[in-house]
């Protein structure tokens, strides 16, 4: 018997995927909970496994092509009666059983055959793209990237290659690289490859990538965001001095207990005391309902670079957790973000997000209200500066935060004192841990 498996609903706000790989080809046997095929959201990239043992008789989506959720992709004949009824709820079982996964994943071999697939290069979708542009064969392509990825410049470099292989052979043998230093060459394999280096850019002066999976999403939310939140913003500044040297002092006892501690989980504890004094900066507005959603849980999102774009993971019930919880929690789920392992759970449900910009650098930044969201805090970076600070001018550790807020929920005086009071928990640590421990 035959069953359509359709791609299954992937996570809240997720309608569509693009399939990055097939992990097994057609006419070959799949069992149960096989891993069965890489979807990359908007939000995450998943596994999604087979519902049942079968063969794979087609494959419906192809690579890089995006599908909506409720699409077939992909047909499966079953071996009986026993697994049919296994997939009745065919999509369901596939989202019970998705695990995430890094883009970087190993391509299974077909025990029927006992043989080897072959060499898959490990590339972004925008880089196959600009593969087949070129008529290159990423797949026999060495990646200079991360972990053996192919990247643009690894195209380029093949393509000038190529151009020169093309050349006659008459026209190579004729051509003289000149060996004297004040006469410049103009002929020979140095000439032919400029002419193709030349070539290059020339085909790459503009080149069109697909606005997909990650980036897609974080060009809708922030879109939907300027245009729908009312944005003002908020700066003020902040002597992290004390901060400084807590931070120093316990950094080496967090070590003994194999916690890296950075400034962050003092920020999140900052905020998280300030959220709950005002309250509003802990919501969201109902659009259709015209209502505001004031949250008395308090889950703090971070935005993080990733080789893949920006994600935000999210430390639920901050509140709740210690300095070193936060710390320890902030580092297991930024190396998942990074490495792709990251699950959708752990993306969603922020209600306050914080942009730590300052290990990038830069004194300044407008970060715009991660949607539906009232406020977004940024930070900037801590830097000695002179200041006059009891009477005397005196080397201190500032910084600026800047808060960007949503004036139709909240005003430009509860942004100062809410902004205000964080300043006041940042520059006085021991205040903000006494409170906690209350």
């Amino acid at each position: 018997m035959s069953i359509e498996f359709k791609l299954p609903d992937l996570g809240e706000g997720v309608a569509e995927g693009e399939i990055i790989k097939w992990l097994v080809s057609e006419g070959q046997e799949i069992k149960e909970d096989q891993p069965m095929v890489e979807v990359m959201t908007d939000k995450a990239t998943v596994q999604i496994p087979s519902p049942a043992t079968g063969r794979v008789r087609q494959i419906v989506a192809k690579e890089g092509q995006t599908v909506k959720v409720g699409s077939t992709i992909v047909i499966l004949d079953t071996d009986g009666a026993g697994s049919v009824a296994k997939t009745e709820k065919g999509s369901e079982k596939g989202v019970e059983s998705i695990k995430t996964t890094a883009s970087q994943v190993e391509q299974p071999t077909t025990q029927r055959q006992n043989i080897e697939l072959p060499r898959r290069a490990i590339a972004t979708p925008a880089v196959r793209k600009l593969a087949r542009d070129l008529n290159l064969d990423i797949d026999t392509i060495e990646g200079t990237g991360p972990g053996g990825r192919v990247t643009e410049e690894d195209l380029r470099r093949a393509a000038a290659a190529a151009t020169i292989r093309k050349q006659p052979p008459s026209v190579i043998a004729t051509q003289q690289v000149s060996t004297e230093p004040t006469h410049p060459p103009t002929v020979g394999l140095s000439s032919a490859l400029e002419t193709a280096m030349r070539k290059v850019p020339q085909e790459m002066r503009e080149e069109r990538i697909p606005l997909h999976g990650i980036r897609r999403r974080t060009a809708e939310k922030m879109t939907k965001s300027i245009r729908t939140a009312a944005h003002v913003w908020h700066v003020d500044e902040v002597d992290y001095t004390e901060l400084v040297e807590l931070r120093n002092k316990a950094k080496v006892a967090a070590e003994l207990r194999g916690v890296k501690l950075t400034y962050l989980p003092f920020i999140i504890k900052a905020a998280v005391l300030a959220l709950k004094e005002f309250p509003y900066f802990n919501s969201t507005l109902d659009d259709e309902k015209q209502e505001i959603v004031v949250k008395h849980y308090y889950n703090i999102g971070f935005a993080t670079d990733t080789p893949n774009g920006l994600i935000v993971p999210v430390v639920k019930d901050a509140d709740k957790k210690s300095i070193l919880d936060i710390a320890r929690e902030i580092f297991q789920l930024s190396e998942d973000a990074r490495n792709g392992k990251i699950s959708l759970e752990n993306i969603q449900g922020a209600t306050f997000t914080i942009t730590n910009i300052g290990t990038l650098g830069g004194i300044f930044a407008m970060p715009i209200i991660n949607h539906p969201e009232v406020a977004i805090l940024g930070v900037l970076k801590i830097e000695k500066r002179p200041v006059f600070w009891q009477g005397q001018i005196v080397a201190r550790d500032i910084g600026y935060i800047s808060l960007g807020f949503d004036h139709r929920v909240v005003d430009g005086a509860d942004a100062a004192r809410f902004t205000s009071r964080i300043v006041e928990y940042l520059e006085h640590p021991s205040l903000m841990l006494l409170l906690n421990s209350i």
